[in-house]
């Protein structure tokens, strides 16, 4: 891959405006943009927001237009950085529907493709129950998560600024470590 560009697309399951998920994947943005962790990847990060609930009447009809960006943009990515909150233990709606989305139809655009995960929290697990569960999600897509590092964003709240900016340096460390590896996964596969 010397020399190519390493496409990242990153989503988040969160749909708040100040979200600690959305936030972190910002930080993610920046760190990459600085060419300390790489001269040749790219983050591009999408908003879930638009993406329809999932429902096979609406799939018959083709699938919606934002779903086919969404699926357009999966299929152009070396690889998928996914940051989540944890609801209930689990796998935020929104998050969940999207995959859905890409996992139906004849072009599968995660099939086979790397992916790191984040979890953010104002609580101290960091959101670590939602990441195996969507760990457990990845087996169908076969979508091949990292097993390391893992980045579970603790306290979440007094890692950020009011503005949303990351000012914790341990958990900069902690997501440039996780780029670094998925970037490394890329172009050694």
């Amino acid at each position: 891959m010397a020399n190519k560009i390493c496409r990242i697309v990153g989503f988040t399951g969160s749909l708040r405006r100040n979200s600690y998920n959305k936030a972190a994947l910002g930080a993610a943005q920046m760190l990459l943009s600085g060419n300390a962790i790489s001269e040749s990847a790219v983050l591009d990060i999408i908003d879930l927001a638009g993406i329809p609930f999932f429902n096979e009447d609406d799939e018959e009809q083709g699938f919606p237009t934002l779903v086919a960006e969404f699926r357009e943009k999966l299929s152009k990515a070396n690889a998928i950085l996914i940051c989540t909150p944890e609801y209930n233990f689990s796998i935020p709606p929104v998050l969940k529907n999207a995959l859905d989305w890409a996992s139906r139809g004849d072009v599968l655009p995660l099939y086979g493709k790397p992916v790191a995960i984040m979890s953010a929290s104002t609580g101290r697990l960091g959101g670590s129950r939602v990441q195996y569960h969507l760990r457990q999600v990845c087996v169908s897509l076969n979508l091949i998560p990292l097993n390391r590092p893992e980045v579970f964003i603790s306290h979440a709240n007094t890692k950020f600024d009011e503005e949303g900016n990351l000012v914790d340096e341990k958990t900069k460390n902690s997501i440039t470590r996780l780029l670094k590896a998925l970037i490394e996964n890329v172009e050694n596969n």
